[in-house]
């Protein structure tokens, strides 16, 4: 898995000037847990890190770009992207 998280990280990096490596790692890490943790909700059969990753790939394709917009509007992600500022100082 976390192979697959890192080349995430830096597909996102490569799509988000704005974020630091720490928080695109987080932001992999929250996108790929809300995405299985849906599923396992839904009742729905894992289908492995492969599956995972194409759609958080896909989202980071598609929102990528603004996703450090998207912090301002989200306290859930807001509360561990600032955890994340903390641990740098």
């Amino acid at each position: 898995m976390n192979d697959y998280q890192e080349k995430l990280t830096k597909l996102l990096l490569d799509k988000n000037e704005q974020l630091s490596y720490n928080e695109a790692r987080t932001w992999v890490e929250l996108l790929w847990d809300d995405f299985e943790t849906t599923q396992a909700k839904a009742g729905r059969e894992y289908k492995g890190s492969e599956a995972t990753e194409r759609i958080v790939k896909q989202w980071i394709e598609n929102y990528g770009p603004k996703l450090h917009e998207f912090t301002t509007s989200n306290p859930k992600y807001e509360k561990y992207l600032n955890q994340n500022k903390k641990m740098l100082h």
